[in-house]
């Protein structure tokens, strides 16, 4: 039974999203206000950060998995989960996801800040509300528009340093959103028979494999140098190499993706594009360490 309580929780998201919390805060070190190395920072500060990432993104994923019941059932890709297969009811999942939400934030507005605080609950709202329950079945923004509670993760790590939302870390929050849809694209073109089946409106269920490639392909072309914009705020030298590389290799491979806009290609680019936030991130965070430390 617990390892049907962790499927529910998508440990791999939970993984993405808590390392672009803390590289995030860590990052923030040389913008705050009174600017401190990154080996300064309390370590309870990042633990607890952590500890409420890891809470909120677990608890919202449950609730995910409890709003997407019906439809799990009818998917091969989901047919297996512990709510459709039988393995967990609907309730525990539903107590089991609204408990670690509320504990999430609690323990932040214990801990951390009332920032970090707002920015968990606004993950937690966008990914439950706004991407699963609202725009998820009704229009095709939703992947969109719900790339925000990824972008919620790093903000929350960046006022846990900071106390305060500035505009640099509401743009290096940025990278998540745009990063977000050419990513789950391709992912929906993998899985375009399944979201028709259950009428759930994916771009390439409404405008197919051929269109969508081509809006991954323009979305990338605008991460790249809105990325490599970031550094003329004043990101490190080591952040603009690595966005530089990751983001040109994408761009290449996405390229690719729009003269072989079939299901195996598309999931290539999934997995290839899938390190880019971590290995970006984990850049920020690096290039604070060198800069107190050289």
């Amino acid at each position: 039974m617990l390892a049907d309580y962790i499927e529910v929780s998508k440990p791999r998201i939970v993984l993405v999203l808590v390392i672009l919390a803390i590289t995030s805060s860590l990052a923030a070190t040389r913008f705050d206000s009174t600017p401190t190395v990154p080996w300064d920072i309390p370590l309870y500060k990042l633990l607890f950060l952590g500890i409420c990432g890891c809470l909120a993104s677990m608890g919202s994923s449950a609730l995910n998995h409890y709003f997407d019941r019906d439809i799990d059932k009818i998917m091969s890709r989901t047919i297996n989960r512990p709510i459709p297969s039988g393995r967990l009811t609907p309730r525990n999942v539903f107590i089991f996801g609204n408990i670690l939400c509320a504990s999430s934030i609690i323990i932040s507005f214990l801990t951390l800040n009332l920032m970090a605080t707002g920015m968990i609950a606004l993950g937690i709202f966008f990914y439950v509300f706004i991407y699963t329950l609202w725009l998820k079945r009704s229009n095709a923004s939703n992947i969109v528009v719900g790339g925000f509670a990824g972008s919620a993760a790093s903000m929350a790590g960046w006022a846990t340093t900071t106390g305060s939302m500035d505009v640099l870390g509401f743009l290096i929050g940025c990278l998540v959103f745009l990063w977000t849809p050419p990513h789950f694209w391709s992912f929906a073109i993998k899985s375009r028979e399944e979201y028709e089946s259950v009428k759930v409106p994916m771009l390439p269920v409404l405008i197919g494999n051929e269109k969508t490639a081509e809006y991954i392909f323009a979305n990338t072309a605008i991460l790249l140098p809105y990325s490599l914009s970031l550094y003329f705020l004043g990101l490190g030298v080591l952040y603009f190499i690595t966005a530089t590389i990751s983001g040109t290799l994408m761009l290449a491979y996405h390229y690719r993706l729009t003269k072989y806009p079939n299901p195996d290609f598309a999931w290539k680019a999934y997995k290839i594009t899938a390190p880019y936030l971590v290995v970006i991130f984990i850049s920020l965070a690096l290039d604070s360490l060198f800069y107190y430390r050289f």
